[in-house]
């Protein structure tokens, strides 16, 4: 079974993970695990509160397929987890890591985003944080961008940040590519 977990923070983007961990739940079997800084209850930007599976900082790589952190205001404070170590943990065994929106921050600040294509919210957004030189490999994209086993997006694309997990799990099958076909269908050009 594909096990993934999913970091929550105070204040997280309800969109922005919502069709991932649903459809990978109850749609195609995964064990979604839920992670917050330690281990506290969170409430996300809907008002949506989440008792956590374990605290963000426990998680270990050898025990998951993959990393996923929810973007959320607090990716933009001082009170932002420091998730380095996790992080660099799933990248150096080669699991997929992923970030949304603003947590997209720490995957900057954590270097994961130096040698590999990415996006965010816009260049000047990650462009002088500590940590970051990967200006030369950033993408203007509207949609999410993958390199091999690492995902980001901006907030405005939880569909395709949802696709392009699937795709670095190499995760297939018909009833993937409908949901996706469903929806994506809003951001299809319309017949003339």
């Amino acid at each position: 079974m594909t096990r993934l977990a999913v970091v929550l923070t105070e204040a997280f983007a309800d969109w922005e993970v919502g069709q991932l961990t649903a459809s990978a739940r109850t749609e195609f079997g995964f064990d979604v695990v839920t992670a917050t800084p330690g281990g506290a209850e969170v409430r996300s930007m809907g008002g949506l509160r989440v008792t956590p599976d374990t605290a963000a900082e426990a998680l270990r790589a050898e025990a998951f397929d993959g990393l996923v952190l929810c973007g959320g205001m607090i990716w933009e404070t001082e009170k932002a987890p420091d998730l380095k170590p996790v992080i660099d943990e799933f990248m150096a065994r080669g699991k997929l890591v992923a970030g949304i929106c603003a947590a997209t921050l720490a995957l900057a600040k954590a270097g994961a985003l130096n040698n590999a294509a990415h996006t965010s919210n816009a260049l000047r957004f990650i462009a002088d944080l500590p940590g970051y030189c990967g200006h030369a490999h950033y993408k203007d994209a509207s949609a999410a961008v993958r390199d091999g086993m690492l995902v980001t997006a901006p907030g405005s694309a939880p569909t395709t940040f949802a696709a392009e997990i699937y795709r670095a799990l190499n995760f297939r099958n018909e009833d993937l590519d409908q949901y996706l076909l469903m929806f994506g269908a809003e951001h299809q050009p319309k017949a003339a």
